[in-house]
């Protein structure tokens, strides 16, 4: 697996994707540590949208930094296998055991602007995550854990519910509303 390849092939779903595309491609190309939060001027994450087997709902939490409901994902760290590192993510950060993608397929991608904020005592200054999103489906009965370090509460929502529970405008507006007007598109007649 490729993830640069992945991320060329990837037919961007909207202006959004096909510019955020350009920059994360180009940054690839520039940087040896992409991957790495030493770069810290942008690095590579991977998120995941998981939904239930029914994909009426979505898996998300309450992230303590952002004070705020929101998807599941994290920071690459030298993974260049997106999708490994986004079904890593959802596990440690739901405590879901049982998640598998709905496709292998790259579902969105984001270049993200994350404000300076102090991780585990330590400063974080401002910088960009170049985040690939996967659709990703668990049980929704299945037991979830919160994982103190990153967040207060992991919860199911409709999917227009999760959209609402987001504190983050910009997330809410060009992000959540857009995975699930693609997942509509996309999983309407399942």
């Amino acid at each position: 697996m490729n993830i640069a390849e992945d991320i060329r092939a990837y037919q961007p779903y909207n202006i959004q994707e096909e510019k955020d595309r350009k920059i994360i491609l180009d940054f690839l190309e520039r940087y040896d540590d992409a991957f790495e939060r030493s770069n810290e001027l942008a690095h590579m994450t991977a998120s995941a949208w998981v939904v239930n087997h029914e994909k009426n709902k979505v898996l998300m939490a309450y992230h303590r930094i952002y004070d705020s409901w929101a998807w599941l994902g994290g920071h690459c760290d030298g993974n260049e296998n997106c999708l490994e590192v986004a079904m890593k993510e959802v596990r440690e950060e739901a405590g879901v055991k049982t998640v598998k993608p709905v496709s292998e397929e790259i579902f969105s991608l984001e270049v993200l602007s994350v404000d300076s904020h102090y991780k585990k005592g330590n400063y974080v200054p401002t910088h960009l995550h170049l985040n690939v999103t996967y659709l990703l489906e668990a049980d929704e009965n299945e037991t979830l854990f919160v994982k103190e370090d990153e967040n207060s509460n992991v919860a199911w929502f409709y999917l227009d519910e999760a959209v609402d529970r987001s504190n983050e405008k910009w997330f809410k507006e060009f992000i959540y509303k857009k995975l699930n007007q693609k997942l509509r598109e996309t999983y309407e007649n399942d």
